[in-house]
């Protein structure tokens, strides 16, 4: 970590554009911020946890490489701030950043992604996330964001934000996004009504609605520009 007490970043996100006060070596905080940490892909993961755990007032407690197990470790290790990843196995970080909104209410919850989508931080925020950040800033400045919002503040990339107010919510309705979601890897209309409990004949209204609010040709083409967006 840097010997001076105060850094001043200029990435190219507007989100880290404030002043970062670091901590200095021989700092020793009454009481750590506890972090879960939920990452699919162990090497990121792994990393994570290391840098995060240099700075001398983060302790992660908990790391999970599925959504599914994201409510349970935070039931048993108490995190004060849970960092979601968004694509997990079992269920995605949106989904378990409204689970937690439910059983932890006491955690925060910040959504770290590749994709920076306007959809993806809607419904971040429609899940009780207290930021929404893009996996390219240093640790230092993620470290900061935990601090923030650990305080009570909202940290998200200014940016996408106002791209999120331009593109206005989801057209699709809570089933186009599940048989959307269901066609995935050229699953039938038979299979699709099977695995959702849905007549043919109600899968196909749906497909057809969602590929007409997309303005695509076809429901490969709908899922694919459903999930660019960040709706699904």
């Amino acid at each position: 970590m840097n010997s001076q007490a105060t850094t001043h970043f200029e990435p190219a996100s507007p989100l880290y554009s404030w002043a970062v006060t670091e901590m200095p070596r021989d700092y020793r905080p009454a009481k750590s911020i506890r972090v879960l940490l939920a990452e699919d892909q162990g090497m990121m993961r792994g990393a994570l946890a290391l840098l995060l755990g240099l700075e001398q007032d983060i302790e992660v407690v908990a790391q999970v490489a599925a959504g599914d197990a994201i409510v349970d470790a935070a039931l048993e290790s108490r995190p004060d701030v849970a960092l979601l990843d968004i694509e997990l196995p079992g269920i995605s970080g949106l989904d378990a950043a409204a689970l937690l909104r439910d059983e932890v209410p006491d955690c925060r919850v910040l959504i770290l992604t590749t994709f920076g989508r306007p959809g993806y931080l809607r419904r971040a925020m429609e899940a009780g996330a207290a930021g929404f950040l893009v996996k390219d800033g240093p640790v230092e400045e993620l470290a900061t964001c935990i601090r923030r919002v650990l305080t009570g503040e909202t940290v998200v990339d200014p940016a996408l934000a106002a791209a999120a107010l331009s593109a206005g919510p989801s057209p699709l309705t809570a089933r186009e996004c599940d048989v959307l979601k269901a066609s995935a890897d050229g699953a039938t209309i038979a299979d699709i009504a099977a695995k959702l409990h849905l007549s043919e004949s109600t899968v196909r209204n749906y497909l057809s609605s969602a590929i007409g609010k997309t303005g695509t040709r076809n429901r490969m083409e709908a899922m694919r520009e459903a999930r660019q967006q960040g709706w699904l």
